[in-house]
């Protein structure tokens, strides 16, 4: 039997552009041969007469459904009783999530069927790939919010997880999800959000459940008719929904405590830096090393701040290894001192790759941008951020705390 797409596309007072998305549609997803398409229209008891046009669709079209809400509850919700409708009555086999305004090109349609068809659960239309883009007439206000509140919310919901690297349009309006896939586990009835922060609520949910998620372009248009169902709350609406994702994650929660455990052991670096360079020991170590000094190379290692460095540096890291075993990483912590000793011996080596991260890059950036205080907090900054948390948070919970 041949796999059944059915195309949601939410309505309200879009009686000037649905039929043209209507005969649009039919005119490309009647070439796909491997697929059976439908549309259903979810309009929210539209004042102008947007059923009206549909019910007339329908009369040409057998392919075309139509579900009237009694009330419009917003766009989310008008989703998920579309997806409800079209598993359920439908027997669909991939939901695509589509604008009522022309601002989605029906040609993409195809493009995400096919994009199923090679593996993907959840396909994704984003204007930020190669080949996608925004309106060249759009509004500045809104393609700032749309370019930075994306970004924002993609670093706030998916940052450092792979999931981040993959998605460059958490926002998009433009999707396909596999039904028997993450899908079929997924519980609408948690789906909190009923307004246009229903995207990234889904798309979350999507990626807890190990979703196979892929994106295409999306050449976004500028809409033609009708108001745009977007508010200056909109965006507030979709942050706030990321941040409440996130932080009901408990890889999140052990994130920041992480990132606190990480600031501590600056603070104990900072501090036992100060106190071992005024330590005699320090210099009695350095005293019986000081033939080192009449090597060039070495000589660096040979004075009482650098010893004192390196001994800092080694209590921030045992510091850090106590806190995230017993408090970061509790339930998986080392419960027998050999375990415990192994561990720290893997964590303290793995502790020199952070170490090697931040040499090359502060090291490469004051040569290519100059030797200069601002150029070296700025890069060390970025690095720690972008490079070393990544490359810590992975390390331990693969190598260190693993399951």
């Amino acid at each position: 039997m041949m796999k059944h797409a059915v195309v949601i596309i939410p309505t309200y007072n879009e009686s000037g552009s649905i039929g043209e998305t209507i005969d649009g549609l039919m005119r490309h997803i009647s070439r796909e041969p491997a697929w059976r398409c439908s549309l259903l229209v979810v309009d929210g008891n539209s004042p102008d007469g947007t059923a009206d046009i549909v019910r007339s669709a329908m009369a040409q079209h057998p392919e075309v459904h139509l579900l009237v809400e009694e009330k419009k509850e917003g766009i989310g919700a008008a989703y998920l009783k579309g997806f409800q409708h079209a598993v359920e009555m439908l027997h669909a086999d991939v939901l695509v999530e589509f604008d009522g305004d022309a601002q989605h090109p029906p040609e993409s349609v195809p493009v995400l069927l096919r994009t199923i068809d090679d593996g993907a659960d959840l396909v994704l239309g984003s204007r930020r790939l190669p080949g996608g883009s925004y309106p060249e007439r759009w509004d500045p206000v809104r393609l700032f919010f749309s370019r930075a509140g994306g970004f924002l919310a993609r670093l706030i919901l998916f940052y450092p997880s792979r999931t981040f690297w993959i998605v460059t349009d958490p926002t998009t309006g433009l999707k396909a999800t596999r039904v028997d896939g993450p899908f079929r586990r997924l519980d609408l009835s948690t789906i909190r959000n009923k307004g246009f922060g229903y995207k990234v609520e889904m798309l979350f949910r999507l990626a807890q459940l190990d979703a196979r998620i892929a994106e295409v372009p999306l050449q976004f248009r500028i809409r033609a008719t009708g108001e745009s169902k977007m508010t200056q709350q909109t965006p507030v609406e979709i942050l706030g929904t990321a941040m409440r994702l996130r932080l009901s994650e408990e890889k999140t929660r052990r994130f920041i405590r992480f990132c606190v455990v990480g600031v501590s052991g600056f603070v104990v670096n900072a501090v036992l830096l100060e106190l071992f360079v005024r330590a005699p020991f320090v210099e009695a170590i350095a005293g019986k090393f000081g033939f080192l000094s009449s090597t060039p190379s070495l000589a660096f290692i040979a004075g009482p701040a650098a010893w004192a460095a390196a001994l800092s540096i080694e209590g921030s890291i045992i510091n850090n290894f106590l806190w995230n075993n017993f408090w970061t990483f509790q339930k998986r912590r080392a419960r027998e001192i050999l375990t415990a000793i192994r561990r720290f011996l893997v964590f303290n080596a793995l502790s020199i790759g952070g170490i090697v991260i931040q040499f090359c890059t502060v090291g490469t950036a004051a040569r290519l941008f100059g030797n200069t205080t601002g150029v070296r907090q700025i890069t060390l900054i970025l690095t720690i951020i972008f490079l070393v948390l990544p490359y810590n948070w992975l390390a331990y919970n693969k190598l260190v705390w693993k399951k």
